[in-house]
C-alpha cells in the first residue's frame, strides 16, 4: 500500500506555503498525493510511486534529524530527483548542500550544478563552461571560501582577464588597483554574499585573498591555494598555459566562461576554446558544462540565453512565454 505517516510539523513543511511544494512534485511526476490527517497517500505512475515514496521517507528521516529546509531547496531536490531516479533527497540535504562561512547556506540549483561541485570536490582542476547566470561563478567562490575555513587551503587567488579594458585601462581614475578593480567586482560580490564584509576586508588586507587581474598571476607558483579564473574565455591560448603552470602543491583551481561570449580581438583564438582539445583525455581534470536550463537569475535570462542559442544556430522559432 501506497502509505506514509508524518508528523504534522513534518506535514507543514513539506507542503509548504499554499502546498506549493507538494504541487511542484505533482507537476514534475505522474503523481498525486493525497492526505488524511498525517497519513500520506500516493497514486500514479508505478515508478512515479516508487520515487515519491522515497523522498518522503527521506524526508521524514532528515525532519527527524532535526534539519531544516525551504521551499527552494525541496523543489529544487525534487527537481534533480526527477532527472536522475539514482539521486536522493538525503544525498542533497547531506551532501550537496554546504555553508561555507556560517552566513549563507548553497546548495545546487540543477543537476549540472551538483556535477560541478562533485567535480570540484574530486579534482584539483575544474572546468566550469556555460551561460550567464548558472552559478559557475558563484558556487567557485563558495566552495574556494568553504576550503579555506576548512583549512584545507590557506589562501584563495581570484583572477580574470582584464580584456574590455584594452587602452581605455589607464584613462580609469586612481592607482592601478582602482582601475582593474571594475572588472573584478563580480568576483568581490560573490565573496560579500558569503562572508561578512569586515572579515574580507581583513582577509584582503592580509592577503589570505587576493583578486587580482590575470597578468598578475605570470612568473608565480600558487600553491596551497583555491584558484579560480573567471571569464576564461578571454584569455588567449597562451594566457591559459600561462595560468594553469601556475598551479602548485596543495592547491585546486577551477576554469569558469562562456564560450559565447568571447570579447578578443577578431581572429584571436580564445584560450578557453583550445584548452578543451588540449585537455579533454587527461586524467584528473573535468569539465562540467551548462545550458539554459541551469541559469538560475530571473526567467528572463533564461529565456534570453535560449533566443540567442536558437539564434547562432539558425532558427527563428523561439516561442513567446
Amino acid at each position: 500500500m501506497n502509505k506514509i505517516e508524518l508528523p504534522p510539523r513534518a506535514l507543514e513543511t513539506l507542503f509548504g506555503v499554499h502546498d506549493a511544494n507538494i504541487k511542484y512534485l505533482e507537476s514534475i511526476l505522474a503523481i498525486r498525493v493525497n492526505t488524511r490527517g498525517q497519513d500520506l497517500t500516493i497514486d500514479g505512475d508505478p515508478q512515479d510511486v516508487k520515487t515519491v515514496k522515497q523522498i518522503l521517507g527521506d524526508f521524514g528521516d532528515l525532519f527527524a534529524e532535526g534539519n531544516s529546509f525551504t521551499d527552494k531547496e525541496l523543489q529544487s531536490a525534487f527537481q534533480q530527483i526527477a532527472d536522475d531516479r539514482a539521486y536522493s533527497l538525503k544525498d542533497y540535504f547531506t551532501n550537496a548542500r554546504f555553508n561555507p562561512s556560517g552566513k549563507k547556506q548553497v546548495s545546487p540549483k540543477s543537476a549540472n550544478q551538483r556535477k560541478y561541485i562533485e567535480a570540484i570536490h574530486n579534482n584539483d582542476l575544474v572546468f566550469g563552461i556555460g551561460p550567464a547566470g548558472t552559478g559557475k561563478s558563484f558556487l567557485a567562490v563558495a566552495l574556494a571560501v568553504h576550503a579555506l575555513f576548512q583549512k584545507k587551503v590557506s589562501r584563495i587567488i581570484l583572477t580574470r582577464p582584464a580584456v574590455e579594458a584594452g587602452e581605455r585601462l589607464g584613462f580609469l581614475p586612481g592607482d592601478l588597483q582602482d582601475k582593474v578593480d571594475p572588472y573584478l567586482r563580480p568576483l568581490y560580490d560573490a565573496l560579500f554574499d558569503l562572508v561578512d564584509s569586515e572579515r574580507i576586508n581583513k582577509m584582503l588586507e592580509k592577503r589570505i585573498i587576493e583578486i587580482a587581474p590575470l597578468a598578475f598571476m605570470r612568473g608565480r607558483t600558487l600553491a596551497d591555494a583555491f584558484i579560480i579564473l573567471d571569464e576564461a574565455q578571454n584569455t588567449s591560448s597562451q594566457q591559459m598555459k600561462m595560468f594553469l603552470t601556475r598551479i602548485g602543491f596543495g592547491s585546486k583551481a577551477v576554469v569558469t566562461g562562456d564560450q559565447t561570449q568571447i570579447d578578443l580581438p577578431r581572429g584571436q583564438q580564445s584560450g578557453l576554446i583550445h584548452v578543451q582539445r588540449v585537455l579533454k583525455n587527461l586524467r584528473g581534470i573535468e569539465f562540467t558544462y551548462f545550458n539554459e536550463k541551469d541559469v538560475v537569475r530571473h526567467k528572463l535570462v533564461q529565456m534570453i540565453v535560449k533566443a540567442y542559442e536558437s539564434h547562432s544556430n539558425g532558427s527563428s522559432d523561439v516561442k513567446k512565454a
